[in-house]
């Protein structure tokens, strides 16, 4: 039976107490909108683009985005369609599985979406690999790892699935649940390719079924592709005699604060200190409304020019959109004539 071995570190505890208040002050914020749909989308087509490039896609973020809205990019059909099935199923992970537990069916079904269309072999998608791999640098050959065997996959899978249903499971932080599933579906490499991506997947799948990231506005792929070689140390770091956990789930629960931070500090552009210690609820704002309130926060004012010049709008549709604004209780007016302007309420 799969039992994890980890310490909870100083380091571990420390990053877990940051991410609870960066957490707090994203979901209590009271300037997270209708407009939270476009923070949505960003990480998800963010996510796409580092989980694929990790494994070596080579679209570029904006490529990525173009396809996201539907556009056409010059790429090979492997790349964007590599690209597709990740961006599918971020968007479709509360439909990835029914009720709260993930099953082997599910994996095979995912490791299936993620490779539709993109493996030499067809009949490799969503069935766990019949011949033995390694993890090896594509242009030297040096190996970094070597799985088990293939005859023990579907028993360490099994004995995985079993793990992630256990009480014992949902007992602990889900991000250090997240992590350990992840590395130790890496550890398996249950499938001849897709693994990583796979295994990134059900790291975020778990987060967004323990109550996490339900909204989804981390991005946490982004970390690991900020620096490939930190992310394969931090996986090689797990000694495979004692399998202690604890080095990968610093760098892991690492990753997670700064996708986290970087969130919260957004939220915190767009809202004023009085906002959030009104403890009015959350407003719903279009996306010109929040911009609006982003330049004040940056350049505490703003003019009937500068939302003219931001929007290409006339004077008239200018002033529509502040008069907007100002009924809802976010700015207000200060000054006449000339010297009118807008500042946060």
């Amino acid at each position: 039976m799969f039992k994890p071995k980890f310490r909870y570190t100083n380091k571990i505890v420390r990053l877990l107490t940051k991410i609870s208040a960066s957490r707090e002050i994203i979901l209590s914020s009271p300037l997270i909108p209708k407009w939270e749909v476009a923070l949505r989308r960003e990480a998800i087509i963010r996510s796409a683009h580092s989980s694929t490039s990790i494994e070596g896609n080579r679209l570029s973020f904006e490529q990525v985005s173009n396809l996201a809205q539907g556009r056409e990019v010059t790429a090979t059909q492997k790349d964007k369609q590599e690209v597709l099935n990740y961006l599918n199923i971020l968007e479709n992970i509360g439909k990835l599985i029914k009720g709260s537990s993930i099953l082997e069916k599910d994996i095979l079904n995912i490791h299936r979406m993620v490779t539709k269309g993109t493996l030499d072999n067809p009949d490799d998608c969503g069935v766990y690999r019949n011949r033995y791999v390694v993890v090896a640098n594509r242009l030297t050959g040096e190996v970094f790892f070597r799985p088990p065997k293939n005859e023990d996959v579907p028993g360490l899978i099994e004995d995985l699935v079993k793990w992630i249903n256990l009480e014992e499971a949902k007992e602990l932080d889900p991000i250090l649940e997240a992590g350990i599933v992840h590395y130790e579906f890496v550890r398996i490499h249950p499938f001849v390719d897709g693994n990583g991506r796979t295994a990134r997947v059900l790291a975020t799948l778990i987060l967004y079924l323990r109550g996490f990231d339900t909204k989804q506005f981390f991005c946490l792929d982004d970390y690991y592709d900020s620096n490939r070689q930190a992310y394969y140390r931090a996986l090689q770091s797990v000694n495979q005699k004692s399998l202690d956990l604890t080095q990968w789930l610093q760098y892991f629960t690492e990753g997670v604060a700064v996708s986290i931070n970087a969130v919260k500090e957004r939220v915190i552009r767009l809202s004023s200190e009085r906002l959030r210690k009104a403890k009015r609820g959350q407003i719903a704002l279009t996306e010109r409304q929040m911009r609006i309130v982003e330049f004040i926060n940056q350049n505490g004012k703003i003019t009937n020019r500068d939302v003219r010049e931001m929007f290409k709008l006339s004077d008239e549709g200018a002033l529509k959109e502040i008069k907007k604004t100002i009924r809802l209780g976010v700015i207000k007016s200060q000054g006449k004539g000339r010297g009118l302007h807008y500042i946060l309420q």
